[in-house]
């Protein structure tokens, strides 16, 4: 049966690069490495739309203790990796796919040996307070005739929605509920499908739904993990940063005992490689 996916967002015209989110403001780092206070310019940031919360504090926290500024931009992975191949004027890129940053290395877009596994993210259930859905069937919830639309983020270029993707196929309930699929541009706007009631259920990003802004709003349950892939995040420099001491403070401060348990406390996995 032809595939048939129904689309809410609006997909983003050619390459033009992605606007700023946000840029960091000062959050409590009493818990992060005191760095050397040496100000080094401005760092700009490309990082999946999972990280959207994560990334707010681990900047804000950064700036405190380096005095250097962070400028953070967030989407989906893979069209960022069609802008940094294209020149977007970036100096770091924090993939939800590690495959991606490889490639840029490959491409002699990346410095070489940069890439850095720094977590391994997990999909959710997700559905507002007001939902009356028994998420104790898990996927199989997703059944019931009342769920009209659920959201995902586009799997041509977003891997969680690859990863929701496989889940329901590996499910069993693909075939159930493809005519019903809306589609993110990344994570995050399938996550405000969901929020917004333009969805009545979502299979979204752990490190979403524990933010601030869906925590209080409602309620998930974990995707087992044996029916999607682990999902791999990995950083990388980019060859062509033009603020190469500030990016390689950012990957060091990536690495340290306080950001790491920032990701786990918003669900995310450490790497074996990466010991806090």
């Amino acid at each position: 049966m032809k595939r048939i996916h129904k689309t809410l967002s609006v997909t983003l015209a050619g390459l033009a690069w992605a606007a700023p989110l946000f840029t960091s403001h000062g959050a409590d780092p009493a818990s992060a490495p005191q760095f050397a206070q040496k100000p080094c310019g401005t760092v700009t940031v490309a990082a999946a739309a999972d990280l959207m919360y994560a990334m707010n504090e681990i900047t804000g926290n950064f700036e405190k203790a380096t005095g250097c500024a962070v400028r953070v931009s967030t989407g989906s992975s893979g069209n960022f990796l069609s802008q940094i191949e294209n020149g977007a004027p970036f100096d770091v890129f924090f993939s939800a796919d590690i495959e991606y940053p490889r490639k840029l290395e490959a491409e002699g877009l990346a410095a070489p040996g940069s890439t850095y596994p720094y977590a391994v993210g997990k999909i959710v259930l997700w559905v507002r307070n007001d939902s009356r859905l028994d998420l104790t069937k898990g996927l199989a919830a997703l059944r019931d005739p009342s769920i009209q639309k659920v959201a995902i983020a586009n799997p041509q270029h977003a891997p969680y929605g690859r990863a929701a993707e496989e889940a329901l196929r590996n499910a069993g309930l693909y075939d159930a509920v493809k005519d019903r699929l809306v589609l993110g541009e990344n994570i995050s706007q399938a996550a405000q499908f969901v929020e917004s009631g333009n969805a009545d259920a979502g299979i979204l990003a752990l490190s979403l739904v524990l933010s601030p802004g869906l925590k209080e709003k409602g309620r998930y349950a974990r995707v087992p993990e044996d029916l999607y892939a682990p999902i791999q995040q990995g950083v990388v420099l980019i060859h062509a940063s033009q603020n190469r001491q500030g990016a390689r403070a950012f990957l060091d401060y990536i690495k340290s005992p306080a950001t790491a348990a920032l990701l786990e406390r918003y669900g995310f996995v450490l790497p074996a490689k990466v010991k806090p």
